[in-house]
This record gives structure tokens, C-alpha cells and sequence, in this order.
């Protein structure tokens, strides 16, 4: 790992956050309609979601872009969806944390909703790890770090962020 100079690194997010926050500024996208990640297991993966995590399948459909692939929808809420394809076929190997890849996913729910994921992960053997009273982080099946937290839409740890 190569030393860091934690002063060089704060002076120079000062000067980006000077140079371009924008707070209460207008998109000009409407919002996320999808992320879609990869899966090894169809089956495995609609389990996961909607039986440990209670986000209900919406549609499985044919890929369009590889054949005998899946393409398929779990509701997360405010209009948003989480997809994923599985790529039969293409020996794609391990979950990695990459350049450009994903390190998680936050997904915001009600405080009491919370306490009730927990506990369905404890239930069916999820690991996880507790930060700041407000989330949890865990992997799915294939290793994708997802976050639940408690926080609303817009906020984070009691930062405004929208």
C-alpha cells in the first residue's frame, strides 16, 4: 500500500468542493431507473432478495443482448429498481472490487424496517457488520457489498447530501 499524505488529500477535496458543489442544484435526470449487476444463480439470487430482504421480483425477461441470459427487476422503493443478469455460459469468475466496479450498494429503509432486515439476515445466516446505528453492511450470494441504511433519502449519517 503506498503512504498517503492526508493534508495533500483534504487541501485537494477542499478545492474540488469549492470549485463545484453545488447544493440544491437541479439534475437533469429524473432518477435511478435501474442498477444491474451480475449473478451466478438466478434461482439463488430472486431467494435472496426477496425472501432475506423483502424487495419483491417485478419481471424476468430474456437478455436482448446475450442469448439464454436474464435480465430481472427487484422493487426497492421511491420508483427505483435493482436488475441483474446472469451470463450462462461465460465462466465469469469471483466477485472483485475493481476500477470502475462497484463497492456497494446503499439502499435507504425505514428505521423499524431496519431492525427487521437485521434480523432476517441473522435468521438466515447473512453476515454483517453494524456501523453508526444506521447501517448495515453485508455480501449477497455472489459477493456484492450492499449497505442497508436507516437514514432517509438524501441524508447520511445527519449530513444533508441531497
Amino acid at each position: 500500500m503506498t503512504d498517503i499524505d492526508l493534508s495533500t488529500i483534504e487541501t485537494e477535496r477542499d478545492r474540488i468542493r469549492s470549485a463545484y458543489l453545488k447544493p440544491g442544484g437541479t439534475s437533469t435526470a429524473r432518477g435511478l431507473h435501474h442498477t444491474a449487476l451480475l449473478c451466478s444463480d438466478v434461482e439463488r439470487t430472486v431467494r435472496f432478495y426477496q425472501e432475506v430482504l423483502g424487495f419483491p421480483l417485478t419481471e424476468m425477461v430474456g437478455n436482448r443482448d446475450y442469448a439464454g441470459s436474464t435480465h430481472f427487476f427487484f422493487d426497492i422503493g421511491n420508483g427505483n429498481l435493482l436488475a441483474f443478469f446472469d451470463f450462462p455460459g461465460l465462466d465469469l469468475g469471483p466477485y472483485a472490487e475493481v476500477l470502475g466496479g462497484l463497492h456497494h450498494l446503499a439502499i435507504s429503509v425505514e428505521p423499524e424496517r431496519w431492525e427487521e432486515l437485521k434480523a432476517s439476515l441473522a435468521e438466515h445466516g447473512v453476515e454483517f457488520q453494524e456501523e453508526s446505528g444506521t447501517s448495515v453492511y453485508f455480501r449477497d450470494p455472489d459477493g456484492a457489498r450492499i449497505e442497508l441504511i436507516a437514514d432517509p433519502l438524501g441524508e447520511m449519517y445527519g449530513l444533508k447530501v441531497l
